[in-house]
């Protein structure tokens, strides 16, 4: 089964992010190759729903942070080889004959330009393949290594013993080969065995990226999180925190089918959205097998990650925010019922209704998905009388809130994590402390 998610997930977790603003990918987003960076958003487009391929991703980026790998390629040559490559047309092929001089004069230019390309691109492959070879030898495979039991590693080093790539790893052409030479070449790397050549290069792409990574968690001391078979149900995550936030606060949580609903509340500015997104985007890296902000995460394989927390009015369908949401839970729904284990984060159910509307609907939605114990869910409001009919309904709902503490009259935030549900209300006391009622009350227009 597919891993599955949509655009309002990933525009609530801030995956891409909009032009002009940072964005999870681009933590990731350095690698020293165009197609690496173009590979790296492929894996941000589909996370992983297997454990086993997930944990395989992930032990390889981590052995590659524990050797502190460094991509040993220069990214011209890939341009090179590449623009090379891009040429299909068979009469562009280069004959091992010289051309007549009358040939030459007739098109100089176009001949030169093409056989330039090729010598560029045979060169620029040939480099390549030898810089492969070394790092498979003395990095790749040694011993300990998750590569040198690789499937996808041994092929490729298969291929390096195989002509015509073996043929290129014994050459010692100091930047020139003879027309005879290069014409063979020719063929066989652009047309008999192009896709190899690309499957390796894609190989090499898919290095810069775990390399990439590699260092981007050792940098900012991410830990690589260990997936779970499915059938357990859990969570379990440590100091986990916002990446994107210079001074976060890290939380811990744990899910399991016995607590598998997270009821959260907390006043407004305590931090319960930051808090919701960083988990989304812990368990959005974990499915890709990519390194996460926190000390520890295990975590059963789930089949989608679902958020509501910026959710706009529809109004090209003339649709309230209520309706929107409702809109959003029906999706919610579909994706239940079809017995997908999901991971659904929605920021204050119900905010676009009135009070007794959203009580009532608070209790009913979230009592039906208390229900389905092998998805988890984080659910947080405003309503907190509904909290106390849940909590004599379902055995299976951790009450979780983040607290504010008072000083005076203004309102610290710890941003920590605690059980229980809180009745902080300080919405009042921040209006009257930005003195807005006493700005309206002066001036023209007010009565006498």
């Amino acid at each position: 089964m597919l891993f599955t998610t949509d655009k309002q997930t990933q525009e609530d977790l801030n995956i891409y992010g909009k032009q002009g603003t940072d964005s999870i990918l681009s933590l990731f987003n350095r690698t020293s190759t165009l197609n690496g960076a173009r590979i790296l958003e492929e894996m941000f487009n589909y996370p992983l729903s297997d454990a086993e391929a997930i944990n395989k991703r992930s032990g390889a980026i981590g052995y590659l942070k524990v050797v502190q790998a460094i991509f040993p390629f220069s990214s011209d040559l890939f341009d090179r080889a590449e623009q090379y490559l891009a040429n299909t047309d068979e009469r562009s092929k280069l004959s091992a004959e010289r051309p007549s001089l009358e040939k030459k004069l007739t098109s100089l230019v176009a001949d030169d330009a093409d056989y330039r390309q090729i010598v560029n691109g045979i060169s620029a492959l040939t480099e390549i393949v030898k810089v492969l070879d070394r790092l498979l030898k003395n990095e790749l495979v040694q011993a300990g290594s998750p590569f040198k039991s690789d499937p996808e590693t041994i092929s490729i080093g298969t291929l390096l013993t195989t002509e015509p790539i073996s043929l290129l790893l014994r050459e010692d052409y100091r930047g020139k080969f003879s027309r005879e030479k290069l014409a063979t070449y020719d063929m066989l790397l652009r047309f008999r065995h192009r896709e190899t050549i690309q499957r390796i290069l894609r190989y090499i792409y898919q290095l810069d990226v775990y390399m990439t990574v590699a260092k981007v968690a050792t940098e900012r001391n991410f830990i690589f999180p260990k997936a779970l078979p499915k059938g357990e149900h859990v969570i379990k995550i440590e100091g986990f925190y916002h990446p994107q936030l210079k001074r976060a606060v890290a939380n811990t949580l744990e899910v399991t089918p016995y607590n598998n609903l997270v009821f959260l509340t907390g006043a407004n500015m305590a931090g319960k959205s930051t808090f919701m997104k960083s988990l989304g985007i812990a368990m959005y890296l974990a499915h890709m097998g990519f390194p996460v902000a926190a000390k520890k995460l295990e975590f059963s394989v789930l089949d989608g990650i679902y958020t509501t927390i910026n959710l706009p009015d529809n109004l090209g369908i003339g649709a309230s925010h209520f309706y929107a949401e409702v809109l959003r839970i029906k999706k919610m729904a579909k994706e239940l019922s079809t017995g997908k284990n999901i991971l659904v984060i929605f920021d204050e159910l119900f905010r676009g209704t009135n009070v007794k509307d959203a009580y009532e609907a608070t209790i009913a939605i979230t009592s039906a998905f208390a229900i389905k114990r092998n998805s988890v869910f984080v659910i947080s409001t405003h309503i907190i009388e509904a909290g106390e009919i849940l909590r004599e309904r379902c055995a299976n709902i951790s009450f979780k809130y983040l607290p504010t503490r008072m000083k005076g009259t203004i309102p610290e935030y710890t941003y920590t994590l605690e059980t229980g549900i809180t009745d902080d209300r300080h919405g009042m006391i921040i209006i009257n402390n930005e003195g807005i009622l006493e700005l309206l009350k002066k001036g023209k227009g007010t009565a006498q």
